[in-house]
């Protein structure tokens, strides 16, 4: 089984376990809500959170909802209603139509990639498995850039060793305006008498010899001793060395196989 089987299994029964209730979403601008008071039909309405992060609501003009929760919200325009003396008790209610603010970017080599909303706490496994989890082009690195306070981070997760050694503490956890980003699949290159030449997908501790059945294995011609590798040095200048078939292979590698001498 691929690597990548494994962890995305973890990965949707982790959204079953970490979702929580719209109710401790922050509005934000963008957002839109709906909003009805009980007993007053009146006062029903849709409306979308402003820049400044308030809404425009009957008899009340602009009320600041922004950074505050849906109960918050509901709380806070209760209380105006009766303080202004337009209802002796206020039930306010609040759904959020649509989670413009709290979304999380999730992008490069997934099924989905897309925008998606964050409704209470979400992990990195949740976002992917929201987006239709890792195509067969991705990798097992991801990229989780941040900003909080004012100071942009990126964590690089290897997901499949995290799920692998159970350590889930390096799920971290996601907000709004965070960007998930999964990385490629690293490749290499085999040439030369192979029944299929060209890139292949680069496993971890793949041989030289995995990386030629990868290439539909030798010709007739082929040569399973008459091996070359030519990758780039720490200068990144391109260099040859001779190769057995039990050497691992690197990142960008071109195997190179020569006919028989016989």
């Amino acid at each position: 089984m691929k690597p990548l089987a494994h962890w995305m299994a973890a990965a949707v029964l982790a959204v079953g376990a970490g979702v929580a209730g719209a109710a401790e979403v922050l509005l934000g601008p963008g957002d839109v809500v709906r909003l009805s008071v009980y007993g007053s039909p009146d006062l029903s309405i849709e409306t979308r959170v402003s820049e400044s992060g308030a809404i425009t609501f009957p008899l009340l003009g602009q009320v600041g909802v922004g950074g505050l929760s849906v109960a918050a919200a509901e709380k806070k325009i209760g209380k105006l209603l009766e303080k202004g003396g337009y209802l002796k008790k206020a039930e306010v209610n609040m759904i959020i139509t649509t989670l413009a603010s709290q979304q999380v970017s999730v992008l490069g080599q997934v099924n989905r990639p897309g925008r998606y909303p964050v409704e209470g706490r979400r992990k990195v496994l949740d976002l992917l498995a929201m987006a239709g989890g890792v195509n067969a082009d991705g990798g097992d690195l991801i990229s989780l850039v941040r900003t909080r306070d004012g100071k942009t981070t990126r964590e690089t997760i290897d997901v499949v060793d995290m799920v692998r050694k159970g350590e889930l503490d390096k799920d971290y956890e996601v907000a709004g305006g965070d960007i998930i980003y999964v990385e490629r699949a690293p490749r290499a290159y085999v040439t030369g008498e192979v029944q299929r030449p060209g890139a292949f997908r680069l496993e971890r501790g793949m041989t030289v010899q995995q990386a030629i059945s990868a290439g539909g294995g030798l010709t007739p011609r082929g040569s399973d001793t008459r091996l070359r590798i030519t990758r780039r040095d720490a200068s990144g200048n391109p260099v040859t060395i001779e190769a057995r078939a039990s050497d691992p292979v690197q990142v960008d590698d071109v195997i190179t196989v020569r006919e028989s001498w016989f």
